[in-house]
């Protein structure tokens, strides 16, 4: 089944259960996703498509700005421009500016900033720290459900490599957060006011990371 929409044509994909309700939400393959009831006749689909046309718009505007976004390349937060030029031997940042090769050079860029940066402000935020702890180690990787993680018993902390696209703020926090763990292991409200004794902010900046 297909519609159209502001002139553009969207597949409809539908799901039957054994449900009592219809539900709709469009996802980032841009389709149009229907569940309901399998006594539901096809009329009824459609009609229940054209009765919720607005909040369609609404969906595939707000996949379009998603979409958008996750094309777009930040570093330390700031969005940066990508140019390649075939003669470069070595990538460099100018003015928001990154000159590069191929993508390979991209990634390689970005993987050697991340370990360079990391290390960096592990070190700042250590030396600061308000409480007496061991230095970790330091781990980097790609994590999907966390930011950081702290190994209390091997005193190691590991930080999510996608946290190089962000402000240094929310890389800060981070760190302050998993070095906190070092002196309490769960989320009590003493490991909050640790994590505040060291980051004033920490409320703001984990607002803003969810959102």
């Amino acid at each position: 089944m297909y519609i159209t929409i502001n002139n553009k044509e969207y597949e409809v994909v539908v799901t039957k259960k054994n449900i009592k309700n219809t539900y709709l939400r469009v996802k980032e393959d841009m389709k149009i996703y229907v569940t309901t009831s399998y006594l539901t006749p096809n009329f009824m689909i459609k009609k229940f498509i054209s009765n919720n046309e607005n909040f369609i718009k609404k969906q595939i505007n707000r996949q379009e700005i998603k979409k958008e976004k996750s094309n777009n390349i930040y570093f330390l937060g700031n969005e940066i421009n990508i140019i390649k030029i075939n003669t470069i031997k070595k990538p460099y940042l100018e003015n928001n500016t990154l000159y590069v090769k191929d993508d390979n050079d991209i990634e390689k860029w970005f993987k050697k900033q991340t370990k360079i940066i990391f290390k960096e402000r592990l070190d700042y935020n250590y030396s600061i720290f308000t409480r007496k702890i061991p230095y970790p180690k330091l781990y980097i990787r790609k994590m999907s459900t966390r930011w950081g993680v702290c190994n209390v018993k091997l005193i190691k902390v590991t930080l999510n490599s996608e946290l190089i696209h962000k402000d240094i703020n929310c890389l800060d926090y981070v760190i302050i957060h998993e070095l906190s763990h070092l002196i309490h292991k769960n989320h009590s409200k003493e490991f909050w006011k640790l994590v505040e004794e060291n980051k004033l902010d920490y409320k703001i900046i984990r607002k803003e990371m969810r959102e």
